[in-house]
């Protein structure tokens, strides 16, 4: 018998009926993904992530916003380790719902060790473990940078509970906006350590989430009302995020709106001199917010 056999794995691959829809659509989906348990195709789910090292507030808050999602039927998605993904998973599994971890290791060398029984617990209430790495693969420092670009395309959005400047947390973040997903951060004490990530990402353009309520307001799809053009709607802060967020940018944002400009048009709103406004459209087209049209028309992305 196989190592996939015994532990009943899966292996899928982009453009397989069984790949999941959300990933498949992101630039980067693994090649090969391991799975073991039951990953819907068009999972409406949402990702926690967070400090592995986290505060009584930041524990208390992924298991309000974990348990809220789990009773409003969205799957939680996290990363298996130490601190808020360990939070987020029991608190999920504690209301009845599903939650799927995706590790920086092999499937069949699940790290941290102290979390093989949650890992089990998973599987056994409808969730999955998934990995791109092969089942005995070591839970080395690089793999894990990697493995949140699955987190965070496996789901809708990605909500930053706590985690310092440092934090692999922020990565996570980086790689959802990136995919043009809708980032997340739920702000905390203002003399904490743990809140200068949360914080940052709020001061870059991330939603704040302090209650699941937040999150369905930037997110209807969790509801079940999928964009009609699906992940190719995206949002303008996801779209802007980790690139250079401008005043400059956010007044162009505002004043396309749904809708396309002649240059010459945004040269008589914004009032600016045309190397100004060409720098700046310049800037916003090369990271992708913009594109341009026909007529030096331009509109967002």
């Amino acid at each position: 018998m196989t190592a996939e056999a015994r532990l009943g794995v899966r292996l899928l691959r982009p453009g397989e009926p069984a790949y999941p829809d959300l990933l498949s659509e992101t630039p980067d989906p693994p090649a090969l993904l391991y799975v073991r348990g039951s990953v819907p195709l068009e999972g409406e789910a949402l990702a926690v992530v967070g400090s592995r090292r986290p505060t009584h507030y930041g524990r208390r808050m992924a298991r309000e916003l974990a348990g809220a999602c789990a009773r409003a039927g969205i799957p939680v998605v996290s990363g298996l380790a130490r601190g808020i993904d360990s939070e987020a998973h029991r608190a999920a599994l504690a209301a009845g719902g599903r939650t799927w971890a995706v590790l920086g290791s092999g499937l069949d060398n699940i790290y941290p060790p102290e979390n093989k029984g949650l890992a089990e617990e998973i599987v056994a209430a409808g969730g999955a473990l998934l990995s791109e790495l092969p089942l005995s693969g070591p839970p080395l420092a690089m793999n894990f940078p990697r493995r949140n670009r699955i987190l965070s395309g496996l789901a809708w959005g990605t909500v930053v509970v706590e985690g310092d400047l440092k934090s692999g947390s922020l990565i996570t973040a980086r790689a959802a906006a990136e995919q043009g997903r809708e980032v997340f951060a739920v702000p905390g004490p203002a003399d904490s350590p743990m809140s200068e990530g949360p914080h940052e990402l709020l001061r870059q353009g991330a939603r704040m989430a302090r209650r699941l309520e937040d999150i369905l307001e930037e997110l209807p799809m969790l509801r079940g009302q999928r964009p009609p053009q699906g992940v190719a709607a995206r949002l303008p802060s996801a779209a802007c995020m980790y690139g250079p967020a401008t005043i400059e940018q956010e007044k162009i944002l505002k004043l396309l709106g749904s809708q396309s400009m002649t240059l010459e048009e945004m040269l008589q709103e914004t009032g600016w001199d045309i190397p100004q406004l060409v720098r700046t459209l310049t800037v916003m087209e090369e990271s992708g917010v913009l594109k341009p049209l026909p007529g030096q028309s331009y509109a967002r992305a």
